[in-house]
C-alpha cells in the first residue's frame, strides 16, 4: 500500500513559483494498478518521481508498505561515463544481491536490444538508447509496484509491443502505476486512475472514468477557445438543450445500454480463434479487476459509509464476478473442466 498525505510539491524559480501539486491525499492498494491522467504540465511526472524518491514533497508524506520500482521510461541516474554493462552490474549489486548478478545483467542486454553499445559509455547514448536500457533494467528485479512514465512509447513498433507485452504478464504478479497518453494502454493495464487537474488529484475506482473527466476538461478548454467540440471527443451522449433532467437520464441509460450491448457482441466475435494464451490473458485481467472491485466496496465500508452509497460498489462487484464466470467458462471450454473452488469468490456480501 502507497499512503500520499498533505502533500505539496512545487520548484522555485526567479520568475515567481506557483504549486505543482497541492494537498494531495492518496491511498493506493495493492494489487491495484492507476492511471495517472491530465493535460500536460499537470504534475503526472512529478507525482511519480515523489511516488519513486526520486524527489522530495516541499510539504507531507509518502508512506510506502512495499518495493516500488523507479520510474520506468525516465533515463536519469545512470552513470554516464561508465557503459551499459558496468551500469547494470551495480544496480544489480544494490538490488538483486551478488549471486543473480551476471544473470541481471544478461536478461538486461538481451532486452534492451542496443548490441554491442552495451558494453559503450552511457553518455554515448542517444535518448532511446537510455529508455530502453532502464526498461529492461526496471524489469529485471521483482518489485510489488512498477511506475511507468510514457515508457511503453519507446523504440520501434517491435519493440513498443515487446515493452506492451511485458507490462500484461507483470499484470496480476504487481501492479503499476502508468504515465501515458495513450488511453487504450491505460484501459488495458489499469483499474483505477488518478485525474490530476490545477495541482490538485481526483481518485477513480474506474479508469474509464478518470479519462473522461480529463476529456470533459479538455473539451471545456476548446469551447473557451471557440473550438468545435465533438461528440466522440468527451465520450458522453451530447443532450439536447433545454432538456429535463428525466430526459437527460433516459438518455444516458439508453447510450449506456448500447455501449453494453456492443462490448457484449464485441466480446462474442472474439470467442472465434481465441487462443489459450489470450483466454489466459483474459481471466487474469477479469480477476485482477475482481480484486479491485472487492478492494473498492471493502474501503467504502471502511469509510463508513451509508447504506445507499454501497450499493454501486456490490453491483460493480457482481458485474466483475460475472465477468470473470464468462471468462473462466470460455477459458474452460477450451482446455477442459475448470476448477470447482474458482467459482467462488468470498469477501464481500453481495446481498
Amino acid at each position: 500500500m502507497i499512503e500520499i498525505r498533505n502533500l505539496y510539491k512545487r520548484y522555485h524559480n526567479h520568475h515567481g513559483s506557483d504549486w505543482v501539486l497541492r494537498n494531495i491525499n492518496l491511498t493506493i492498494p495493492m494489487g491495484v494498478s492507476v492511471g495517472l491522467v491530465g493535460r500536460n504540465g499537470a504534475g503526472k511526472s512529478t507525482l511519480l518521481r515523489l511516488i519513486a524518491g526520486m524527489d522530495v514533497p516541499e510539504r507531507g508524506s509518502i508512506h510506502r508498505g512495499c518495493r516500488v520500482s523507479w520510474p520506468i521510461g525516465l533515463s536519469g541516474g545512470f552513470q554516464g561515463s561508465m557503459t551499459g554493462r558496468q551500469n547494470v552490474k551495480f544496480v544489480a549489486r544494490v538490488h538483486g544481491g551478488r549471486q543473480n548478478v551476471e544473470d541481471i545483467i544478461e536478461r538486461v542486454r538481451d532486452f534492451a536490444e542496443i548490441g554491442e553499445a552495451f558494453d559503450e559509455p552511457i553518455k554515448t547514448y542517444s535518448s532511446g538508447m537510455r529508455a530502453r536500457l532502464n526498461f529492461g533494467l526496471s524489469l529485471a528485479f521483482d518489485f510489488d509496484v512498477y511506475l511507468s512514465d510514457e515508457a511503453t512509447s519507446v523504440g520501434d513498433r517491435a519493440f513498443k509491443a515487446k515493452a506492451s507485452k511485458a507490462f500484461k504478464d507483470k499484470v496480476g504478479k504487481a501492479s503499476l502505476i502508468m504515465v501515458s497518453h495513450g488511453e487504450g494502454m491505460l484501459k488495458e493495464l489499469c483499474q483505477a486512475g488518478v485525474y490530476l487537474q490545477n495541482g490538485r488529484a481526483t481518485w477513480y475506482d474506474d479508469i474509464k472514468d478518470a479519462i473522461a473527466a480529463y476529456h470533459a476538461e479538455a473539451d471545456e478548454v476548446r469551447k473557451q477557445r471557440g473550438e468545435k467540440v465533438g461528440q466522440a471527443t468527451s465520450g458522453k451522449p451530447q443532450q439536447r438543450p433545454g432538456a429535463s433532467q428525466e430526459e437527460q437520464h433516459s438518455q444516458q441509460s439508453k447510450t449506456k445500454k448500447q455501449l453494453e450491448a456492443q462490448q457484449a457482441q464485441a466480446d462474442s466475435s472474439m470467442q472465434e480463434g481465441e487462443t489459450q494464451e489470450e483466454l489466459e490473458s483474459l481471466v487474469a485481467r477479469r480477476r485482477a479487476d475482481l480484486e479491485v472491485a472487492k478492494a473498492a466496496f471493502e474501503h467504502a465500508k471502511a469509510m463508513q459509509l451509508v447504506e445507499v452509497d454501497l450499493k454501486p460498489y456490490q453491483r460493480r462487484f457482481r458485474k466483475a464476478n460475472k465477468q470473470l464466470q464468462q471468462a473462466e467458462e470460455r477459458l474452460s471450454s477450451h482446455s477442459g473442466p475448470r476448477d470447482a473452488g474458482a467459482d467462488s469468490q468470498p469477501g464481500v456480501n453481495q446481498d
